[in-house]
């Protein structure tokens, strides 16, 4: 990406991610269409509350792996094949410790995050038996992730897209034998996501340990190089913070819409569905714009890197315009989908149409954060993000609650914080060190 036609690098880096982040959506999308369909509202609510839940521990580790994917871009465009080598290891060394910490951890924490949800009784056990399954078989997500991390780092995103195709088709056939065929509910929902994850990490590690390049994995050469170490936690530790709190705040905001009973959960649930179909193309634009950055900041072309993040944020901002068009018009069929109890219905067309005019901000936050971790600077993002997405959000909906209870209210509690985040990161990114013409450029990654 350090040369050549910066327009067709993002997109080309950019499309097959989309495709991947699409298919990877309908693991949990077609979960919830599975579940609303042939077990019920109390059901499908019960899956869809747990999204939070578990993006406090998935993202914690999602965090780590930006880290990771910095790192590994950054040595790759400096072309320093030794440094590369021992930055792959490192990662997945520490990854394999992170998943035996994370699964236990995941499990010991399904009651008390539960109650701080304040998930309604008839929701409850359904909600614990789904988590309890889904942490146990952790292992799976957080290996693809780690190791999808490093191909998309340096620019290999098809075939990360090849193995998600593969395990998206095989949990849909799952979802369909378990719930359909065997009765097995939530249970079987929650068995089919951990065996595709399971299979989609397998193919990972096998293409890595089958791999030449510098970026191959050989498992006699796992390591914990602490000076890569340091580098991965100086970029990851602080996107991992931030995505944790904010997910750990959003089991708050959740409570807020437990609060109007399974019905309203059950339509949040179709929203929180249908809404990544939206951000898909700009999550995968903002990945690329990132992988950009990290990889011209390596080889010391500031200005190239910053022509990249104008180009990413007009791709994004695009696409999220279009999409959000098309899915407020089709807002009723498209909740639809999920379930076709009046009620439920009502409620997902309304938080749709509340919530999805907002998301061209979304955009901005993304692709300027993106493009300040690719430098290496990821606690000015975490900061703003966690004051936005947390301290903000929490007070705001503490204190429309309070005036007004009403539901419109809990709606905009996304975009508000949503547009204070975007205005804050405008600010940053143009003062960050992409635009000091009289700084030295070294490229090297944060001590």
């Amino acid at each position: 990406m350090t040369s050549g036609t910066i327009w067709k690098h993002i997109v080309k880096f950019a499309v097959p991610m989309m495709i991947g982040l699409l298919f990877q959506q309908l693991y949990n999308t077609v979960d919830a269409v599975v579940v609303g369909r042939f077990v019920g509202k109390e059901a499908l609510a019960a899956v869809g509350c747990n999204g939070n839940i578990i993006n406090v521990l998935v993202g914690t580790f999602a965090g780590l792996a930006t880290g990771a994917s910095v790192v590994v871009s950054q040595t790759y465009g400096a072309h320093d094949n030794e440094r590369l080598s021992r930055a792959v290891h490192t990662t997945m060394t520490i990854t394999l410790i992170l998943c035996a910490a994370g699964t236990v951890l995941g499990i010991a924490m399904v009651g008390p995050m539960l109650r701080l949800n304040a998930t309604p009784a008839d929701v409850l056990a359904d909600a614990t038996e789904y988590l309890r399954i889904y942490f146990a078989g952790l292992t799976g997500l957080l290996i693809y992730n780690m190791g999808t991390g490093i191909m998309r780092a340096v620019g290999d995103s098809r075939r990360p897209l090849y193995f998600l195709i593969v395990s998206a088709v095989v949990n849909t056939a799952l979802d369909l034998l378990f719930v359909v065929r065997f009765n097995m509910g939530v249970r079987g929902v929650a068995l089919a996501t951990i065996i595709a994850e399971a299979l989609s990490a397998v193919l990972v590690l096998i293409s890595l340990m089958r791999t030449d390049a510098a970026y191959g994995i050989r498992l006699n050469k796992l390591c914990l190089d602490r000076s890569l170490l340091k580098s991965i936690f100086a970029v990851g530790l602080p996107s991992a913070i931030q995505s944790a709190v904010t997910s750990f705040s959003n089991v708050f905001v959740q409570s807020y819409i437990n609060y109007f009973g399974s019905a309203c959960m059950a339509g949040w649930t179709c929203y929180a569905k249908v809404d990544p179909f939206v951000l898909v193309p700009v999550q995968a634009v903002a990945m690329a714009s990132t992988t950009f950055v990290g990889q011209n900041w390596g080889a010391g072309d500031r200005k190239r890197a910053r022509d990249g993040v104008s180009v990413s944020l007009k791709v994004s901002i695009l696409s999220a315009v279009t999409l959000s068009a098309l899915v407020f018009l089709f807002a009723e069929p498209l909740v639809s989908l999920f379930t076709q109890e009046p009620d439920v219905l009502e409620y997902g067309t309304y938080f749709v149409r509340r919530i999805i005019p907002f998301y061209f901000l979304i955009c901005t936050n993304q692709i300027y954060s993106g493009a300040l971790r690719g430098i290496g600077n990821s606690k000015t993002p975490t900061f703003i993000m966690l004051g936005s997405f947390v301290v903000f959000r929490q007070i705001y909906l503490y204190v429309t609650k309070l005036l007004s209870g009403s539901r419109f209210f809990v709606a905009l509690a996304y975009p508000v914080g949503w547009l204070l985040c975007s205005s804050l990161l405008f600010v940053f990114y143009r003062r960050s060190a992409l635009f000091r013409n009289k700084e030295a450029v070294s490229g090297k990654m944060p001590a």
